[in-house]
């Protein structure tokens, strides 16, 4: 097995895939990242027809008519809907793999800490029915590690939280193990909806997604600084009393008062995990620091409130954005290292 699994490594390219509730990254070996698009499809109503995926779909979403639908089929890390999710990502496999080796490729998924065996499984068979020949399922907090480039090997703790779509993973390291691992179902899309409940309760303002989305990364911060009055932005929706178009200014202040209940949660869960983490690696994080990670990390101020609120330094990853596809990728080459169980199905 071992000779045919080189043979089909002279063929074959193998596929990191960090498949988010907003966006999925796939890293090819050799060449990085290949592919960032939504995760997102377009689907004919009744049929169930694909009729467009990743960044045109995305652009149908709250825009279409009665027989198209735009489906999100990930939510909160975890599939929502399998034949959706299976379809999707057979689209991103033909997308980024040479189909003229004729040799399936070895693929390596990111998935949430809290994943039940169920929703592994769900995992699993999508990725096999889309093509895939073997399948590696690792925890997305230990793939930022590997992505941030984090001494995982080492013996001395390290510390990554990855703030994603629709979970934060929040893990410390050690050994090539996990020591310590929380994840919650609370993250970028929570503070979205934060802003569109708020803007409701408070205003009377019925904005979709995709406002909320922009308001957040145009002024969204968790920590007030110098450019807090300047930061505001027009934003326009329905009138939840009239029904009639609206718009109103909404400045950076408000955006926070917003973030309060998701920020509160995840600030709570890193505390646990620092309480629960033993004395002497507690001692290593507190000297190296915790790594930010993921597209929640770019909310500004984070990591200067984090810092704050822990007693402890929090440095940004590099490339926050990708580095569970980076990761993913990398997952391969470092098993040697890794000291946990390998979720691997053999589909050949």
């Amino acid at each position: 097995m071992a000779i045919l699994d080189k043979l089909y490594g002279l063929f074959s390219n193998d596929l990191g895939i960090d498949l988010g509730t907003v966006n999925t990254l796939v890293h090819v070996r050799g060449q990085g990242i290949v592919l960032s698009e939504p995760s997102v499809v377009a689907v004919q109503s009744g049929t169930n027809k694909v009729l467009a995926v990743g960044q045109e779909a995305k652009k149908m979403i709250g825009r279409t008519p009665g027989d198209i639908k735009a489906i999100r089929p990930m939510r909160d890390g975890v599939i929502a809907d399998f034949e959706i999710v299976e379809k999707m990502i057979r689209y991103f496999i033909e997308k980024v793999h040479n189909r003229r080796t004729f040799v399936r490729p070895r693929v390596v998924i990111g998935v949430p800490g809290s994943i039940t065996e169920v929703e592994k499984r769900a995992v699993r068979e999508s990725v096999e029915q889309a093509g895939a020949r073997e399948i590696f399922l690792i925890e997305e907090a230990l793939a930022a590690a590997i992505g941030a480039n984090l001494p995982i090997q080492e013996p001395s703790g390290s510390m990554i939280v990855d703030i994603g779509g629709g979970t934060s993973e929040i893990a410390v390291i050690s050994l090539g193990g996990i020591v310590i691992s929380r994840s919650i179902r609370v993250a970028g899309d929570e503070f979205d909806e934060a802003i569109i409940n708020y803007l409701r309760k408070k205003h009377n303002l019925v904005i979709g997604e995709i406002t909320a989305e922009e308001i957040k990364i145009k002024i969204g911060s968790v920590y007030p600084d110098k450019n807090d009055k300047k930061m505001k932005m027009d934003v326009k929706g329905r009138d939840a009393v009239t029904g009639l178009p609206r718009t109103m200014i909404l400045d950076a202040p408000e955006v926070r008062k917003a973030f309060e209940e998701p920020l509160n949660a995840i600030i709570e869960a890193i505390k646990q995990s620092l309480d629960e983490t033993p004395p002497e690696l507690a001692a290593d994080i507190c000297d190296k620091g915790i790594v930010l990670s993921g597209g929640g990390a770019l909310l500004r101020g984070l990591d200067i409130l984090l810092s704050r609120v822990t007693n402890v330094p929090v440095i940004m990853a590099e490339n926050p954005l990708i580095v569970v596809a980076m990761g993913t990728g990398k997952f391969l080459d470092e098993i040697k290292f890794i000291n946990q169980k390998i979720y691997k199905s053999e589909v050949r």
